[in-house]
């Protein structure tokens, strides 16, 4: 057992041992998070969205099915560390190809166990999600790391997770450049079987889109702050108008700001795969996948957006339809990786608005 301390930014303690990777220098420091999944860790664990983020898991037992290759939203992770209760000493199910444990280690991400993840999240409700550090060294050094660490505000987290060169998944007839802020593979896979899925970087011009004749844009997930991606924002400025774009969460935020909105940063975010969200316009409830700290401020937006899905838990927005063009976004995950399909037909949405303009 390799004992350690988990340290917050307002001096918070919780004890535990580690799990994964050893941290490098003997600590770990990234803002600290919480979602509630039942299941689907792996995935969560390599959504490119949490970079920079220490992902507490509030469900107490982790682990118990394993990982395998087929369930990696990514590469490779991209999240600064992971916070149980428990980690599963055995793994077991017919999928399974290795433990979450040796993921961790193979991916140098190091995590803690043993923390009373029932009081973090009391913690982190309270006053928010905020920078923490865990590790070996004492806790007036995990403090002082926790105190120095930036958090997610005001920076390009964007740029550390996008593609550097394109690349393409399926081969339809329809042609969709999708935008990589920190694309997850479920979104892909869903996005090929509409048609050829050109994946280009975040920085790629609206020129350089256009020349490869579009049917469809989408604008993928990502971290962080959609403030700090403006060279995103003038890019899809320039594009709405002229080619069907559909926006998941980050591309969502993207998409607002491009039309001269606000976001805002939420108190500790939206994780977790049951958030309801009501459809304004038939009134049913989806429940919904989540992982977003930042929100868009619809009233910033009057007279541009029709305001199409409301989360039913704090009533902010989730969804918007741009007025006069073929465009729309959600700030939810339809794609459920991991999660409910409630909100898959929004696809199918993209699908006509692409056949739509043909």
């Amino acid at each position: 057992m390799r004992e350690a301390a988990l340290v917050l930014a307002d001096g918070s303690v919780f004890e535990g041992e580690l799990i994964g990777a050893d941290p490098v220098s003997g600590v770990a420091a990234g803002e600290v998070v919480f979602n509630t999944v039942l299941s689907g860790y792996q995935e969560v664990i390599t959504d490119p969205s949490y970079a920079g983020q220490i992902i507490t898991f509030t469900y107490p037992h982790i682990g118990n099915y394993g990982v395998n290759d087929h369930d990696f939203e990514s590469a490779r992770p991209f999240c600064r560390g992971v916070i149980v209760r428990e980690m599963a000493r055995r793994h077991s199910n017919q999928r399974a190809e290795d433990s979450l444990d040796a993921m961790l280690r193979r991916f140098g991400i190091s995590g803690i166990a043993g923390i009373d993840t029932r009081r973090l999240t009391r913690v982190l409700r309270d006053t928010g999600a905020m920078p923490g550090a865990f590790g070996t060294i004492s806790e007036a050094e995990l403090q002082a790391v926790a105190l120095a660490e930036p958090g997610t505000d005001g920076v390009d987290l964007v740029a550390q997770v996008t593609t550097p060169e394109p690349y393409i998944m399926g081969d339809g007839p329809r042609r969709i450049v999708a935008f990589d802020f920190g694309i997850k593979t479920t979104i892909l896979r869903h996005l090929a079987e509409l048609g050829t899925v050109e994946i280009v970087p975040a920085s790629t011009s609206a020129a350089e889109v256009m020349a490869r004749r579009p049917h469809g844009v989408f604008l993928s997930n990502g971290p962080g702050d959609p403030a700090t991606v403006g060279y995103a924002v003038d890019t899809i400025a320039q594009l709405v108008g002229q080619v069907p774009v559909f926006g998941i969460c980050l591309g969502h935020q993207l998409l607002s700001r491009a039309l001269g909105g606000e976001t805002f940063k939420l108190p500790f975010g939206h994780h977790g795969g049951n958030h309801p969200v009501r459809h304004e316009a038939t009134g049913h409830v989806e429940i919904t996948s989540q992982n977003h700290n930042f929100c868009v401020d619809p009233a910033s937006l009057e007279g541009k957006v029709e305001v199409t899905h409301l989360n039913l838990n704090d009533f902010t927005n989730e969804g918007m339809r741009v007025l006069g063009v073929p465009a729309f976004s959600v700030q939810y995950h339809p794609e459920a990786g991991p999660g409910p399909h409630d909100s898959r037909y929004l696809f199918g949405m993209f699908a006509e608005l692409m056949e739509a303009g043909v």
